[in-house]
């Protein structure tokens, strides 16, 4: 089940969501939109090795935007710092994002419970657009969850993505075991 506003309002003050900064505005029927950081990264390599750490070169959107690229993978960051304590977030662009060709996720729209940083965000577009800080660029969705947790994400000794930052974070799937 999807929270709706009123559930959504209710876990922020019980302290199970936290969204910051939080602008009630950004509140939706069954959502919270979010917004684009300050910071985008691109990759140094032309080829990426999923065994190697793949180092990325980050930078500022100018105050006139940034015009993104076909064929080339953005990492961005949302502006929004959020912990989910009891339910799922899901992240989704929103609609007029993707009506500019804007894809903000390739794989990675779920996060676990217990996930608290920014949401880096991994950007794609199908023909060039020029994007701002702070634009609407997405919107977190909540599920309830059934049942007991055991291994919350904040807490567990392998996430790799548990450090909080303001800039996009490159793949770590060079420290999985495999």
């Amino acid at each position: 089940m999807i929270l709706t506003d009123k559930q959504i309002l209710e876990e922020i003050e019980k302290g199970t969501i936290l969204v910051e900064p939080f602008n009630r505005d950004c509140l939706g029927t069954n959502s919270y939109d979010v917004h684009l950081g300050r910071h985008l990264a691109t990759y140094k390599d032309e080829v990426l090795d999923a065994r190697k750490h793949n180092e990325i070169d980050v930078f500022d959107i100018p105050e006139e935007g940034f015009v993104l690229q076909p064929n080339m993978l953005y990492l961005g960051v949302t502006l929004e710092y959020t912990e989910t304590h009891a339910h799922v977030p899901f992240l989704e662009g929103k609609s007029s994002v993707g009506r500019l060709g804007i894809d903000i996720h390739a794989t990675a729209g779920k996060g676990d419970v217990g996930f608290c940083n920014t949401w880096t965000l991994e950007i794609s577009v199908s023909k060039p657009v020029r994007v701002y800080h702070g634009m609407p660029i997405g919107q977190l969705i909540y599920f309830e969850v059934k049942g007991g947790i055991e291994n919350y994400y904040n807490t567990k000794e392998n996430a790799k993505y548990n450090h909080r930052t303001i800039t996009p974070v490159e793949s770590m799937m060079w420290k999985n075991v495999w």
